[in-house]
């Protein structure tokens, strides 16, 4: 969750905190009546001024995101409407190009192969109490979002495990934009028993500090996904 707040880096922007905020929302980070900070705190933690913040909260509650409540128990709080979600995501995966996502699958390789190997060699000694403790909600998921909640949160806390506060940022980012496609509903959706086990060999290398196996683990991995949701492009886009 830290690296939901980390400061931004083109800080004094409401677009950064906003696209930061719904990041979260997406991957699953944070869920329907969720409570934000209070604005001070959003703005100490982004470092930006407290009337970006101000604006950041007002676009969020015009998209549907956010609403604020006024008096002794209010505040600002994560909404999540599900209606037509999933025909946006697949309209979404429908539309975009080949190109484009073939440059989203190199760039998971590219940042989740670096994140398991940084994460083999400087992982906390929680590491396996806290990556074990997704796959196994990955395993016993019964819904599609609890499914892309397992699934990016395990690899956000990878990024996590590297130390790379840039890796993490990343990861976030492309979470954020690959989670709702490749976990759409029903048959459109991976294996799930299959990403698990991915998930577990990469578990399995980064607590063995085995670097180059984890990075090798992990970009199969990032392979795996990319040819999933290619797939999934070509049927909707065949005749």
């Amino acid at each position: 969750m830290s690296a939901v707040f980390a400061p931004l880096q083109d800080a004094g922007r409401a677009e950064s905190v906003v696209r930061r905020i719904a990041e979260a929302v997406t991957i699953g980070l944070m869920g329907e009546g969720e409570q934000l900070p209070s604005e001070n705190d959003l703005a100490l933690q982004f470092g930006v001024a407290n009337g970006t913040v101000r604006e950041a909260l007002a676009i969020l509650r015009e998209q549907g995101l956010v609403q604020t409540r006024r008096g002794r128990n209010g505040g600002s709080f994560i909404r999540t409407p599900s209606e037509g979600l999933s025909r946006i995501h697949q309209a979404r995966l429908r539309d975009i190009g080949i190109v484009d996502l073939r440059d989203l699958g190199d760039e998971q390789f590219a940042v989740s192969g670096a994140a398991a190997r940084f994460a083999a060699e400087r992982a906390p000694s929680d590491v396996r109490e806290r990556l074990g403790a997704l796959v196994t909600a990955l395993r016993e998921a019964k819904t599609p979002a609890e499914r892309r909640k397992a699934d990016t949160r395990f690899h956000i806390e990878v990024a996590v495990a590297s130390q790379s506060v840039r890796l993490t940022r990343r990861e976030v980012a492309l979470q954020a934009e690959l989670g709702p496609l490749t976990w759409l509903p029903g048959e459109w959706a991976p294996d799930p028993g299959r990403v698990a086990d991915e998930h577990h060999g990469i578990l399995v290398a980064v607590v063995a500090g085995d670097a180059a196996a984890a990075r090798g683990l992990a970009e199969e991995h990032a392979i795996a996904g990319a040819h999933h949701l290619v797939r999934n492009h070509l049927r909707l886009t065949s005749p």
